[in-house]
Parts: structure tokens; C-alpha cells; sequence
């Protein structure tokens, strides 16, 4: 059985990962669902060589000793994919995510359009959070791609690994991957602040140091895109701050009220009236009135705020799972299920 016939078929059935585990078939997530492949059991020796099929001699090397390795595959004409090879019960294991070779309009994602009109922000932080899976890439990728076909600036993205892989258009545009281009994305974005860009894409603001450099760098003028494991606004605000050792916190509150412009946070749903997925998307603007919170330490007000400043296009999660449900979009269970406050969201579907 051929690497390439598994993710052909995959692929056939709208799989958005693929999962190759030595005593399995191979298991597909298809709209949320975990499902075997209709194909024989993996042998560890066939996965083994499946990996050794889309890495370098230099990135098997350091699998061997790491026991894990991130890192991009494509295959022409078919998909690119996200990859994880670890060891389990002493064995190889591959979880692969599909991305679309294309990055895809802004207009086809079923996005807020107050995310269009992030994308012409000047400067400042731009955070777009939600769990793994829940579209972050993708919604991200398509906002680069926006400023790309639109403006005559340098973006520079660093990426943990490089997943769209975007072309110059209007811009110049590079793209920096972990382990390859750079060694830990504090110290790509350190040198990028070096290499004149407009706007930058850190994968992830995953540990204090590049935490501070993205703010820092949008203190000092750049349009900074990142992502968090968050699931709305006020987490994301309290993640950040918890960073700091306590006596820097009101620094930070401080600067990050001056620098953040927005948190977008996204919850992927099955769709009940058609097949495929469906994003619910909280979103808060940096108003003076946010900005004052953050700096206050009242992030416990921010969801009031949010909700009674929808003419602005705000929007809590809450409310943005509720629109779905009434359009038919979304089953019930599922909205209760995913729901911030559970017990309020179904008064209100019930009304």
C-alpha cells in the first residue's frame, strides 16, 4: 500500500487529517468524525518508511534523537500537509492535517466582515485565537494573502512548519520556518525586526520572550499577526499577562492596552445543512473603553463590553454560535455543547 494512495483516497473523502498508526488501517477525521479506512493494517516497518519517504536525511537524524519531528510535506497536484511523526509503544506514528494548496478568499471562509477590515489596520497586535483545529491557519493565511494582492509591502511569516505556501505578489513576501530558517521563533522575530517589514506572522506567541517581541514590535509601528490556544477575549488578554512575572504586570497590561487591536477567536462546527465545517468567531475591537479595562485589570468586564458593542462589529462567541443555530447551520446539541455559558445560550435558543 503507497503513501500516495492512502492520501488520494483520504483526500476523496474530504479527510482534513490523516492518521498512520503501526496495528491500525490507516484513521481519517472526516467533519470532526474518527474513521477507519477501509484498507489493510499498518505495519511498523510500512510507516517507518512512509516517513522516511517525506523527510531529509538531516530531518530523520533529528527525529531519531527527539523522538518528534514537526515539518511540511506536499503532494503535487493533490494537497500540502501539516505533519507530526512521534514514537508510541516504541513505534513510528504520523498525524498529517491537510491544507489547501490555495489560499482561500477571505469571502468563502463564512467569516465576520469585520475581519476584512482588520486586514487594513497600519499597525498594532492582531491575535486570532481557538484550539487546535479550529481554523486559525486558514483564516490567517487568507488575511495575508489579502494584504498581499492589495498593498506594496515586506511580509515576513514564521512559521512552525510553513503550511500555505504563499507567492509574492503586490509584496514581498517571505516565509521563515522553525528548525530550518531560524531556531525558535524569538529569534526570528528578533532578526525580522532587522529586515524592514511591514507586517509580520509569528505562528504562535508560545513562550514570554516572543510574547514580548511581537508587542514590542508592534509598539514600534508593525502590523503584528500571531495566535493563541485561547478560546475568547478575556482568556487571551489574562494568558498573556500570566506570562509575566507579577511584578512586570502592570507594565504589560499597559503596553498591551496601547498595541492590541483585536482578538478574533474561533470555534469550528459539523454543518447540519450541508457537509463540511462552519466557523463560529468571537470578536473584540480595542476601543478606548477595551483598552481602559485591559489596563485596569477588569478583564472580567470585557464579554459586557463586547456584547453591547455589536453596531461596531463586535461579537461575543455566545452570539456568534447562536446566529449559526438560527440559520440552520448548526444542530442544537452542538450549540449548547460548545457554548461559554451553556445554561444562558439555550434560554436564548429556546425563545
Amino acid at each position: 500500500m503507497q503513501l500516495q494512495e492512502i492520501l488520494q483516497t483520504a483526500a476523496r473523502q474530504d479527510a482534513s487529517d490523516i492518521h498512520l498508526i503501526s496495528g491500525h488501517p490507516p484513521i481519517i477525521r472526516v467533519h470532526t468524525v474518527m474513521t477507519p479506512m477501509d484498507l489493510p493494517m499498518l505495519a511498523p516497518k510500512s510507516v517507518k518508511e512512509y516517513l522516511s519517504q517525506m523527510v531529509t536525511e538531516k530531518q530523520m537524524s533529528r527525529f531519531e534523537v527527539e523522538k518528534d519531528l514537526d515539518f511540511s510535506y506536499e503532494v503535487q497536484g493533490l494537497s500540502r500537509y501539516r505533519v507530526n511523526a512521534h514514537y508510541q509503544r516504541g513505534t513510528v506514528g504520523l498525524a498529517m492535517r491537510a491544507i489547501r494548496t490555495e489560499v482561500p478568499p477571505l469571502d468563502e471562509l463564512n467569516l465576520p466582515e469585520i475581519i476584512s477590515r482588520l486586514t487594513y489596520l497600519p499597525r498594532g497586535l492582531v491575535l486570532v485565537t481557538g484550539d487546535t483545529g479550529s481554523g486559525k491557519s486558514t483564516t490567517l493565511a487568507a488575511m495575508i494573502q489579502a494584504m498581499n494582492d492589495r498593498y506594496r509591502k515586506h511580509i515576513i511569516t514564521l512559521e512552525d512548519p510553513i503550511e500555505y505556501s504563499f507567492q509574492s505578489n503586490k509584496c514581498l513576501l517571505e516565509q521563515r520556518e522553525l528548525g530550518e530558517d531560524m531556531p525558535s521563533f524569538g529569534s526570528g522575530l528578533k532578526h525580522a525586526l532587522r529586515q524592514d517589514p511591514d507586517i509580520i506572522l509569528v505562528g504562535e506567541m508560545r513562550d514570554l520572550e516572543t510574547t514580548a517581541l511581537a508587542i514590542s514590535a508592534a509598539e514600534t509601528g508593525h502590523l503584528v499577526f500571531s495566535t493563541l490556544h485561547t478560546v475568547n477575549a478575556s482568556q487571551t488578554v489574562e494568558r498573556i499577562i500570566d506570562m509575566y512575572p507579577a511584578g512586570q504586570q502592570n507594565q504589560i497590561r499597559s503596553m498591551l492596552g496601547n498595541t492590541l487591536q483585536a482578538v478574533v477567536s474561533q470555534t469550528l462546527f459539523s454543518r447540519m445543512d450541508q457537509p463540511g465545517m462552519v466557523p463560529a468567531v468571537e470578536v473584540m475591537l480595542c476601543t478606548p473603553a477595551i483598552r481602559n479595562i485591559i489596563r485596569e485589570a477588569r478583564t472580567f468586564e470585557i464579554p459586557n463590553v463586547i456584547d453591547t458593542n455589536r453596531q461596531l462589529g463586535m461579537i461575543s462567541l455566545d452570539n456568534a454560535i447562536a446566529q449559526l443555530y438560527f440559520n440552520s447551520m448548526i444542530s442544537r446539541e452542538d450549540a449548547i455543547a460548545q457554548a461559554a455559558y451553556p445554561d444562558k445560550l439555550e434560554r436564548q435558543l429556546a425563545a
